[in-house]
């Protein structure tokens, strides 16, 4: 067998195989002898078909399901002797399958790239730090005390902070967008959940009143049949409600869990459950700044083979909305969907090259306490261990995050690690959009 391989690009192969004819006929000759034990022929008994019969009437055929296999089996082969790293199914173009003429084919096909890491001392990173105040507790008792708001309706005009129920439509040069009407929907005004300025022309609305204005819809819309135009709406108004909030009294906090109805108790609850949400934010925060440190100083090529299944993996949860409206598909921005697979593959990479080169392993006793804490969430924790302990897949996840984690810590202890205070709204606000 003969190869030739010839780079095209970084991460692009060219193979040239040759196999010569003699190893196709020895491999028919093969097949075709262990195809007269078992052949039946009218006429010959069984085993005793001649040669030239078995040749002529399967020869054809046979020469055909070798081609096929060698092609594969040579392919596996020439990777080997070559030590290449396909990523990917291969382009595989017959060049030569003449009888007596032997075997020629080439294979076009993607590799890993090879990666050079920038020494991890020359990362730059910002490690956000947060400490929670007396002001960050209050707000956030606040915003459980919206959640138990109480509405009721109000004859007179509406006024920031009210809900109010409409039924509207947008026209856009005089067609209706989206789905038509939307009917008896509720707003809260001052929320910011509709397009700028829709929420301060319902501000003076009464219940009954027809309003008709137009907004420009921001350039940066999700639609883009609708970004940066002008769409004249028409809304009823069907009811202005007020809100009332409830006391932080003792069957407010019984609401949240705690039997007894004590306050303080339930503060203190509210505080440990803000600083869980802390140190998970930070977290992640912090990994998300070390992938960008460590993306911006290796910047390496990818496999298209690598970005399209990453695009598969992030679209196949959405795949029966797509199937009930295809249309959905459309107004992807695939653009966007493309470069985001794209960088997460080249930090998937990227993170693997730390764990080879280093030598890293998943720390059992992090493996172990990381299932723990996941139990800890069920009604029977030692049931969920011994879920894990006996589903090598599901353990092997977890010793996957654990490893992955181990990577971040490796290289935020050599890299060049600037702490940023930052407050717990930031905090939150930055994991919400990211």
């Amino acid at each position: 067998m003969q190869i030739s391989v010839e780079s095209t690009s970084e991460i692009n192969r060219k193979m040239q195989v040759q196999v010569p004819e003699e190893k196709i006929r020895e491999e028919i000759d093969t097949r075709l002898k262990s195809l007269a034990k078992r052949v039946k022929i009218d006429g010959f008994r069984p085993g005793k078909v001649p040669e030239r019969v078995i040749r002529q009437r399967f020869g054809k055929q046979v020469r055909e399901e070798v081609i096929y296999d060698l092609i594969r089996s040579t392919f596996s082969e020439a990777l080997q002797e070559q030590d290449l790293r396909p990523v990917g199914e291969p382009q595989i173009t017959p060049q030569e399958i003449t009888e007596g003429k032997g075997l020629e084919y080439t294979a076009q096909f993607e590799v890993y790239p090879e990666i050079e890491l920038a020494a991890l001392e020359s990362l730059e990173i910002r490690k956000p730090v947060c400490e929670l105040s007396d002001e960050d507790l209050e707000k956030m008792i606040q915003r459980l005390r919206e959640q138990k708001k109480q509405w009721q309706e109000v004859d007179r005009p509406a006024q920031e902070g009210d809900r109010v129920t409409i039924t509207f439509e947008g026209l856009l040069d005089g067609e209706p967008i989206g789905n038509g009407k939307s009917e008896h929907f509720e707003i809260e005004l001052g929320s910011g959940n509709m397009i700028p300025g829709f929420e301060d022309q319902l501000i003076g609305a009464k219940t009954g009143d027809h309003l008709e204005f137009e907004l420009t819809f921001p350039e940066d819309y999700h639609d883009e049949k609708l970004a940066g135009k002008n769409v004249l709406f028409k809304v009823d108004v069907e009811k202005v409600e007020e809100g009332t909030l409830p006391e932080v009294d003792a069957e407010f906090v019984k609401e949240y869990g705690i039997e007894d109805g004590d306050i303080e108790k339930f503060r203190e609850e509210v505080k440990a459950n803000m600083e869980r949400q802390v140190q998970a934010a930070l977290k992640e925060q912090t990994k998300n700044n070390v992938l960008e440190a460590l993306f911006q100083k290796n910047p390496i090529p990818v496999p298209e083979a690598l970005v399209k299944q990453e695009i598969q993996r992030t679209l196949a949860p959405l795949g029966d909305t797509f199937k009930n409206n295809p249309e959905l598909l459309n107004q992807l921005p695939l653009d966007q969907i493309q470069e985001k697979a794209k960088k997460r593959v080249a930090l998937g990479l990227l993170l693997s090259e730390v764990i080879r080169a280093n030598e890293l392993r998943p720390d059992p006793e992090k493996v172990r306490s990381t299932i723990e804490e996941l139990a800890e969430n069920y009604e029977d924790p030692e049931e969920v261990i011994q879920w894990y302990s006996s589903n090598p897949q599901q353990q092997e996840q977890i010793e996957n995050s654990v490893l992955e984690d181990q990577a971040i810590e490796w290289i935020l202890g050599r890299a060049q690690v600037t702490e940023e205070p930052i407050s717990f709204e930031e905090l939150v606000k930055e994991r919400q959009s990211s």
